[in-house]
């Protein structure tokens, strides 16, 4: 740890300065393949019959796991992804006909997103900074 300009010489704390990876559960790995893979994500490990795959981003990583189905949870939360384009993303999950939650949509908090719900009930949220 080491003191920076403004800090009064105090050690500060290391911060955490990004999300490489989230891993998903998921009750039917084939499915849910299908559906990351309609949205625009790129498949690098794993696979339909596997038990654990991911996905790339430009920095990041999207993995998800296989879980039985007698694993059950609830809502936990929502991922959001940061894109180049909204509207694109949110043509390309409506011509592979997924549904999103939401229509794409600028947020008085500065962001322009919107929202899908995988098959196995997590909740997306794709999003640009205006």
């Amino acid at each position: 740890m080491t003191a920076e300009a403004g800090d009064g010489g105090r050690e500060l704390p290391a911060e955490i300065e990004s999300i490489d990876a989230i891993t998903l559960a998921s009750h039917d790995m084939a499915r849910a393949v299908e559906f990351y893979s309609a949205l625009g994500f790129r498949l690098t490990y794993g696979g339909a019959d596997a038990p654990f795959t991911s996905f790339a981003g430009r920095d990041c990583y999207l993995n998800l796991t296989s879980q039985a189905p007698e694993k059950k949870w609830s809502w936990w939360g929502r991922v959001i992804f940061h894109v180049s384009d909204v509207d694109a993303i949110h043509e390309r999950a409506l011509a592979a006909g997924l549904k999103p939650d939401t229509s794409p949509r600028d947020a008085e908090w500065g962001e322009r997103y919107f929202h899908i719900t995988d098959p196995d009930g997590h909740e997306l949220s794709f999003a640009k900074r205006l």
